[in-house]
């Protein structure tokens, strides 16, 4: 009847709103198992939609993509337009294990870290570091007798070579923020050596 009267309360109120409720468990075993109470299911369960996981509607990935592209470069004032078609299909084949949510995430992030204009496989780390890596992830190896420091410098500079020197891509990679991969290329000595690999070449001079 669209009235309630709160516990302790001496008037009725009529609100006016529409309830939404969303679930990621299959009621009927969610209801058999007393995970889903009954007497609120039977309230609730006017009109039910069912809406596949992402993974199941790979066509909807592109509208998704442009959607969250267009809002978090003006979100976060990035000139991101476009997404480089390798990055478009490694989005389109991953399995999406945390439905759009995960796609917003990875999408935000990867306007955040971008170059350019563009969209590239590379920002999509770590989403495509399990499928994908590159030989130079592939050789890298601890060598016997190093200390841990010793192992996070090592680490650092195959990052930074990884990325050329790319100091923004290589603290995304490594799960760091700048300030504390600045931190350590200071801790370690490579200040320097990073600034130099990093700036672009004079032109030859006649």
């Amino acid at each position: 009847d669209r009235e309630f009267r709160p516990v302790g309360g001496s008037r009725a109120i009529q609100p006016n709103f529409r309830l939404v409720s969303a679930t990621n468990v299959n009621t009927d075993t969610a209801l058999s198992q007393g995970k889903i109470r009954e007497d609120l299911y039977f309230r609730i369960n006017t009109v039910m939609l069912y809406i596949p996981p992402l993974r199941e509607r790979p066509e909807d990935i592109p509208l998704l993509v442009e959607h969250f592209l267009n809002k978090f470069s003006t979100l976060h004032e990035r000139d991101v337009t476009s997404v480089h078609p390798d990055a478009a299909k490694a989005l389109r084949e991953y399995a999406w294990p945390g439905n759009v949510r995960e796609l917003e995430h990875v999408i935000e992030r990867a306007v955040i870290v971008a170059d350019g204009g563009e969209i590239t496989r590379d920002d999509l780390m770590p989403l495509t570091r399990d499928d994908e890596r590159t030989p130079q992830s592939r050789d890298f190896a601890i060598p016997p007798h190093y200390t841990l420091a010793e192992i996070e410098k090592l680490a650092i500079v195959q990052t930074l070579e990884r990325t050329h020197w790319n100091k923004r891509k290589a603290a995304s990679i490594l799960g760091v923020y700048r300030p504390t991969l600045y931190h350590k290329l200071k801790k370690y000595n490579l200040i320097g050596q990073a600034d130099v690999r990093s700036r672009p070449k004079k032109p030859a001079e006649d």
